[in-house]
């Protein structure tokens, strides 16, 4: 209980400063863009949440029974604490990553509606209402899509999600600084 808490803890400070950072970014940006771009943003931002939707279904329907037939993939051993770490991985895909990017699809949404510059107070409501709605229409209909195949081909995404974080930057800083710090022990 008290470990869970804690993660709770973090999250929501990680939370909190990466929506205050890409609302941040998002009211500074938004309002200038063109609608080309804003229509580029949402579909980037809907894209990435049904993605991390994924993994997050993925994560949470493997069992390490599934995983052992994979053993001899290099990415056997990150995709085994991807599993052993469902509740955080879940929880910082599903619901972390996932809220974000619904609240800058959102805000990808009002920029393209305040460039299309309507005048008429009914209309610019009626294509608000439009525009929010096929967004979040957009958003389900990828994650449900996703969930299935996610569910059916968990070995696969986990895998997968394994392998990508294997090769990520941030991986590689993490391998070399703990080398550095081996030498000097």
């Amino acid at each position: 209980m008290k470990s869970n808490l804690k993660w709770s803890a973090k999250v929501l400070i990680l939370s909190f400063f990466l929506s205050f950072f890409f609302s941040f970014v998002s009211q500074s940006l938004f309002p200038t863009l063109s609608i080309f771009l804003s229509i580029f943003i949402i579909v980037f931002f809907v894209v990435i949440s049904v993605i991390f939707d994924m993994i997050a279904v993925g994560v949470t329907s493997v069992s390490l029974e599934k995983l052992d037939k994979h053993k001899e993939e290099k990415s056997y051993s990150t995709a085994v604490k991807l599993c052993k770490n469902t509740e955080k991985v879940s929880s910082f895909c599903g619901d972390v990553v996932g809220d974000i990017c619904g609240i800058l699809s959102g805000a990808g949404g009002v920029s393209l509606v305040l460039n299309i510059n309507l005048q008429d107070p009914n209309v610019y409501f009626i294509i608000t209402c439009l525009v929010s709605s096929l967004i979040a229409g957009l958003t389900i209909f990828g994650k449900a899509i996703m969930k299935r195949y996610s569910v059916d081909n968990c070995e696969k995404v986990v895998l997968l999600t394994a392998k990508v974080l294997d090769f990520s930057l941030v991986n590689h800083l993490k391998m070399v600084f703990q080398k550095k710090g081996k030498k000097k022990n």
